[in-house]
């Protein structure tokens, strides 16, 4: 396969460079609408960015900083996060996220029924939701009796780039099937694929001619090429430590095994013992304090010998 000239748009610093860069601006609004499904009156219109990082205070601490984070003209806080590293409660740190986002609109002297709501989109490269098989889940809350749709602020979108199973660009029928497929194989598409996936799509288009390295300055590239740095020393560790975890194991169970080998022996010795010790017609209490054994024990060998 000849090397494309795109690069990852899952690395983090592609994905920001993409999705929460003033000059693409619209390529992110784009992405929203065509993710969420909306259209007409209802269709994003322009988006502010925020500060990605929620808390200062625990930034460093519970890695409150989110890929990106803007504000669309209704006042809807929207997150957008892109996550390669599969990390335990994945789904939890995203309600913390939109609590936050959420709960930073309140401020003394506010109205409740002036807080805006918050939408989370994830893009994950990892199964999140093993007894889902679709690539694509929306969740919002709903009332568990009539399913109406009562509380309406919060929003969660989950695509599980693994359960996307379309591997040719001849294969996409939508432009959700077209974004996940940018996400999966940018990295792996050459100029001739690209013009079969934008067809009448222009903004894919863009997005794809951001990630043309040849675009990038040599600063740029260094950032991107640290930031994967980064993840890949990180996957080497875990799975470094997933080795070292096994071999340890072995080694235990090996210790086990010899522990319950020793016993093993030391039990059958003292059977022997007990065995010789009868066949010399010598008295049951005796056996016992030679041997240890129980007198059930010991009166069990001497009916079998």
């Amino acid at each position: 396969m000849a090397i494309s000239k795109f690069l990852d748009p899952k690395n983090d610093f592609a994905f920001r460079r993409i999705f929460g860069s003033v000059n693409n601006k619209d390529i992110l609004i784009h992405f929203l609408n065509d993710m969420l499904g909306l259209t007409g009156v209802d269709q994003i219109e322009d988006v502010s960015f925020l500060s990605p990082i929620q808390d200062p205070d625990i930034a460093s601490q519970k890695q409150s900083i989110v890929d990106v984070l803007c504000t669309d003209s209704a006042g809807t806080q929207l997150i957008i996060e892109m996550q390669v590293v599969k990390t335990t409660g994945f789904e939890k740190r995203a309600q913390y996220y939109a609590a936050k986002a959420y709960s930073s609109q309140a401020h003394k002297g506010d109205q409740y029924q002036d807080l805006k709501g918050v939408i989370f989109i994830a893009i994950a490269d990892f199964i999140l939701f093993p007894n889902k098989l679709a690539y694509k889940s929306d969740h919002v809350t709903f009332d568990k009796i009539t399913y109406e749709h009562d509380l309406k602020d919060f929003s969660f979108t989950f695509i599980e780039l693994p359960k996307f199973n379309k591997t040719k660009e001849d294969q996409l029928s939508n432009i959700v099937e077209k974004w996940i497929y940018f996400f999966k194989y940018a990295d792996e598409t050459s100029e001739e694929d690209l013009q079969k996936i934008i067809g009448s799509d222009v903004i894919i288009g863009r997005a794809y001619d951001v990630l043309n390295q040849y675009n990038w300055s040599k600063e740029e590239r260094f950032a991107y090429d640290q930031t994967k740095k980064h993840i890949d020393d990180y996957l080497s560790s875990i799975q470094q430590g997933k080795i070292e975890g096994k071999i340890e194991g072995i080694k235990i169970g090996e210790e086990k095994g010899r522990k319950e080998g020793r016993e093993k022996g030391r039990i059958e010795g003292k059977i022997e013992v007990a065995k010789t010790m009868l066949a010399n017609n010598i008295d049951v209490n005796t056996i016992v304090k030679c041997t240890g054994l129980s007198i059930s024990e010991i009166e069990e060998l001497s009916g079998n010998l």
